[in-house]
């Protein structure tokens, strides 16, 4: 492994025959270079494989989501330094833009679902209630953010998606 800028990857173009990002969009400012730089590495005929948090897709006629949701997100963006979301629809577009194959999607939330719970209620015992008033205020701030993040879970705002396609045969 190596650690590298993922939007600025320092490896040769058609470099790998499956690319694979965890839980690494959220964190990706331009998701359209980030889409990008996963398209370049990967080798024609590659598979490409986004697992992600993202926001809902927009339904028929929405040209965003409600401000309600927007400020839940918000929230959870400053509490974890993020920067925008975007939905597993827009990831979709990004790789049919690109000319990605073979273009499928998941929603995997409900493999999610019981992790957020199992967290919750691990975290309200006595003992880890004391350990987070202890270990200062960035934890007590991700705390507070994974309460933000189980909110938006619970009312279908937040997504954990799965995008995968394949790099064309030049």
């Amino acid at each position: 492994f190596q650690v590298a800028d993922a939007l600025d990857m320092p490896f040769s173009d058609n470099s790998f025959d499956l690319v694979w990002s965890l839980e690494s969009g959220e964190h990706m400012p331009d998701k359209k270079k980030f889409v990008d730089e996963l398209f370049r590495v990967a080798t024609p005929g590659g598979r490409i494989l986004i697992v992600t948090w993202c926001h809902r897709d927009l339904e028929e006629g929405e040209t965003s989501l409600t401000k309600k949701e927007e400020r839940l997100l918000a929230k959870i963006n400053r509490a974890y330094y993020l920067p925008r979301w975007c939905s597993v629809q827009d990831y979709v577009d990004l790789l049919e833009a690109k000319g990605a194959t073979d273009i499928k999607r998941e929603d995997w939330s409900y493999i999610i679902a019981p992790f957020w719970k199992a967290v919750i209620k691990s975290s309200l015992s006595l003992g880890s209630v004391w350990g987070l008033l202890r270990s200062g205020f960035s934890t007590l701030r991700g705390a507070y953010a994974m309460l933000l993040m189980l909110r938006g879970f619970k009312v279908g705002l937040i997504k954990f998606g799965l995008i995968t396609c394949t790099k064309p045969e030049t």
